[in-house]
């Protein structure tokens, strides 16, 4: 199997690469931390990049590519710790690429993809954990529409985003809606989480709500997968700058008047550090490659994936700010931010320990060693 990246992907990340270095400094990022956690100016230069036309088909006005290059870009962004969710726009963009009837797409896809409409999933709620067929939020219809009634907590970018991806309830079957923020009866209420970024609760009081499809669980597993993929890719760029960080700060520090990375205690961490970088970039390769495979074995490895990048996401960061000493977690030096971020990715759409369950539960009965 060929894992060489064609020149047009080489291409792509290069000028993502570019933006990260030129255009999204560690003192850009801090500034939209303190002014709330999203840049909207950032996020519009990342619509002009063509980003959020990903995975939008050249019909409807995007770039008509796919999981591969998806994860090439995630990972640089990843580099650069970018705040602003690419990765929302990349589920929004395929959930209705997907599912959505031709109407819907034709009133969204082109706003999604110009960078003119945010589109985020809003699906947590409080009882659920990660647990996606746990749903309290209700769907009536009334005449040819909808209206919502429903509670989503830690939306990304909630209260900046132009609409929301909501599952709800219909007649005991879970269905995927389309919400629009400036609906009568929504509210929000925005925070920055741990690492800068921001969230919002979201409450529906019988809002207005488009149809995207009845079938909304395989929706909403889909749309988390896709999510997960994102995280991965995102979790090996973090990573691989966490690592370039480290390697500078071992070969610049001295003790005993030589610098540290002299040490062979130090170096053998290092190495094992690499080695979980590695591991958890073949399986954001591995996560990628199934993203377009049936449902079942999708699930099964978005779970593989997410297992391993939590164990390398852990082992990396930790083992950074034990190299770094006390500057390692301190607000002012970068690499503390890394960590952060980090430690946060090894939670969204479910931690190490939930994936490990979801794996075991998975297992098909040729599983093992004995198969």
């Amino acid at each position: 199997m060929d894992f060489d990246f064609s020149d047009d992907q080489e291409q792509l990340r290069d000028a993502v690469r570019k933006w990260v270095d030129k255009g999204y400094s560690f003192e850009r990022r801090t500034a939209a931390v303190k002014a709330g956690g999203f840049d909207r100016a950032a996020y519009t230069e990342l619509a002009e990049l063509g980003l959020t036309g990903l995975y939008i088909a050249e019909d409807d006005g995007g770039m008509g590519m796919g999981p591969t290059e998806g994860m090439v870009v995630m990972e640089e962004l990843g580099r650069g710790m970018v705040l602003e969710p690419l990765a929302q726009t990349l589920i929004a963009a395929a959930v209705l690429s997907g599912y959505a009837s031709a109407a819907v797409k034709a009133a969204w896809l082109p706003k999604i993809s110009s960078g003119e409409a945010l589109v985020v999933l809003a699906h947590q709620e409080q009882a659920a954990r990660y647990h996606l067929e746990v749903c309290k939020a209700n769907a009536v219809a009334t005449g040819d529409e909808w209206a919502l009634t429903a509670t989503k907590s830690i939306v990304p970018a909630g209260d900046q985003a132009d609409a929301f991806l909501v599952p709800a309830m219909v007649n005991n079957t879970q269905a995927l809606f389309l919400v629009e923020r400036s609906a009568t009866g929504v509210t929000t209420r925005g925070y920055v989480t741990q690492d800068g970024s921001r969230a919002a609760e979201v409450t529906l009081a019988n809002t207005p709500a488009t149809l995207v499809t009845l079938d909304g669980l395989a929706a909403l597993e889909h749309a988390v997968d896709i999510g997960i993929a994102c995280a991965c890719a995102e979790a090996v760029g973090v990573m691989d700058k966490t690592m370039a960080l480290t390697a500078d700060y071992m070969n610049t520090r001295k003790q005993f008047n030589v610098v540290i990375s002299s040490f062979q205690a130090l170096r053998h961490r290092m190495a094992d550090m690499k080695m979980q970088l590695e591991l958890g970039r073949s399986m954001s390769f591995y996560a990628c490659l199934k993203l377009n495979a049936p449902a079942d074995e999708r699930r099964r490895a978005m779970a593989r994936a997410k297992y391993q990048l939590g164990n390398s996401m852990r082992y990396v960061g930790q083992q950074s700010v034990q190299l770094h000493g006390g500057i390692g977690v301190t607000d002012e030096y970068i690499g503390s931010h890394y960590f952060k971020k980090l430690t946060q990715l090894e939670m969204t759409y479910g931690d190490t320990l939930h994936h490990l369950g979801e794996v075991s539960e998975r297992m098909q009965d040729t599983a093992g060693v004995f198969a």
